[in-house]
């Protein structure tokens, strides 16, 4: 009896199924994380009801069925350990009764009878919603160009990388631009590094207004040089886009007294697209930085593009 009425005053968000997955124990900090009374949950098996808005295992239920490879592989987590005393997993839960989402961390482990028979598992659920928010920041901002709030060198790579094993794996056509500000020393030269900044950083948001996808990733490559990812995109799509941020950053006519191409500031474009399973980030890199040496050697403020797929053996 002491010890469940300890188990009911824990501070820790608590409950016990048996071993037919109905609650026993749902102590009084799971009522106030859940927002969910134990005379709801007890002689139930409706635990789930808490966490979820549709019927699926709570980490507890596992563990009662002993089948632990079916954690790893469920998906229901994002992160998952397991251990001979038990699992533990970390998700979000979208907390029905309270109506909003808390990331939680729980721990599930099997009670054993005497005669070593499964008798309960008890899961303890703990919020720590914003420990994952701060690390979702932090990691938002790790990934960002600091001036221009678009990704930066570090997230580019790692999306292209991303990119490119998924269009080989559907055989789908990624498109990358790569992007520089004309005769932009001049423009500092001119007007000082504040203003360049400034500049840099009202092409940065021009950018991100013309590209159609959530998919479709920004980058400052380095310097007043950009790039942008397109999933699934062919070069014909690909130039269309390429033309509207050209004509974007035309828009904003910023005016750019030392510029040997125009008098506002323009942009010189690359464009570089391939599939298949050969496609590699170096190639489609390369070819787009070739196209963007054309298109300034040609004159700048202006489109060159290469389709990458009659040129992968070059690689």
């Amino acid at each position: 009896m002491f010890s469940i009425r300890l188990m009911e005053h824990l501070v820790v968000p608590t409950f016990v199924i048996d071993k037919d997955h109905r609650v026993i124990i749902w102590n009084r900090a799971c009522e106030r994380l859940t927002g969910v009374t134990a005379g709801e949950m007890i002689h139930t098996s409706d635990h789930w009801k808490a966490f979820y808005a549709e019927r699926r295992p709570c980490l507890a239920d596992y563990v009662a069925t002993g089948d632990y490879e079916a954690i790893r592989h469920s998906g229901n987590w994002e992160s998952v350990g397991l251990s001979d005393f038990g699992a533990c997993a970390e998700a979000w839960c979208v907390m029905p009764a309270l109506g909003h989402r808390l990331y939680v961390a729980i721990d599930a482990g099997p009670i054993y009878g005497e005669t070593g028979d499964l008798i309960a598992v008890i899961e303890t659920v703990r919020d720590i919603t914003a420990q994952k928010e701060t690390q979702i920041l932090l990691e938002d901002l790790a990934a960002k160009d600091g001036l221009t709030g678009l990704s930066n060198r570090r997230r580019f790579d790692q999306a292209l990388s991303a990119e490119i094993g998924r269009a080989a794996s559907t055989g789908s056509t990624l498109s990358l631009l790569m992007m520089d500000v004309d005769c932009f020393k001049a423009y500092n030269d001119c007007y000082g590094h504040q203003k360049g900044d400034d500049c840099l950083a009202a092409i940065a948001a021009a950018m991100e207004q013309m590209l159609r996808s959530h998919r479709d990733v920004s980058a400052r490559y380095g310097g007043e040089e950009f790039a942008v990812i397109l999933p699934e995109t062919d070069l014909e799509a690909a130039e269309a886009v390429a033309e509207r941020i050209r004509c974007a950053v035309a828009a904003l006519g910023l005016p750019h007294a030392a510029s040997s191409v125009k008098p506002h500031v323009s942009l010189s474009i690359g464009i570089a697209a391939g599939a298949g399973s050969d496609l590699t980030a170096k190639a489609l890199v390369a070819r787009a930085d070739e196209a963007l040496y054309r298109a300034k050697r040609d004159g700048r403020d202006r489109i060159a593009a290469d389709d990458l797929s009659s040129a992968l053996e070059l690689f």
